[in-house]
């Protein structure tokens, strides 16, 4: 699993809302296709391409395959997320104003 395909797979709003619908824990193929209106051909695609991208992982228990989410590449993308945020919303603006005596460069265009 790399950043790409995390990131392909993300990119659609289906599989987004498959993530959204496994938050509450492991679920057939068939009960995740009873919350679109699309094939289950349709639906085993979006789930292939989730699962490939180590966003889900599947278990098998007599004749159902059950999808579950994969915190850990959750846990992984937040992290690299998080290296954007930091601990002060308002940090890049506080830092420049330090740089400029006080005042920061929207703050002078205001004036």
């Amino acid at each position: 699993m790399g950043f790409p395909e995390t990131f392909k797979a993300l990119s659609d709003p289906v599989r987004r809302e498959i993530l959204v619908i496994l938050r509450d824990g492991k679920m057939s193929a068939g009960k995740i296709g009873e919350h679109f209106d699309m094939s289950g051909a349709t639906i085993s695609y979006h789930l292939s391409q989730l699962k490939k991208a180590g966003l889900v992982f599947e278990t098998k228990y007599k004749n159902f395959i059950y999808y579950e989410l994969n915190a850990s590449v959750f846990e992984e993308v937040m992290l690299w997320f998080s290296q954007f945020g930091g601990e002060d919303p308002g940090g890049a603006i506080n830092h420049e104003k330090e740089e400029h005596g006080g005042e920061n460069n929207h703050e002078k265009e205001d004036k």
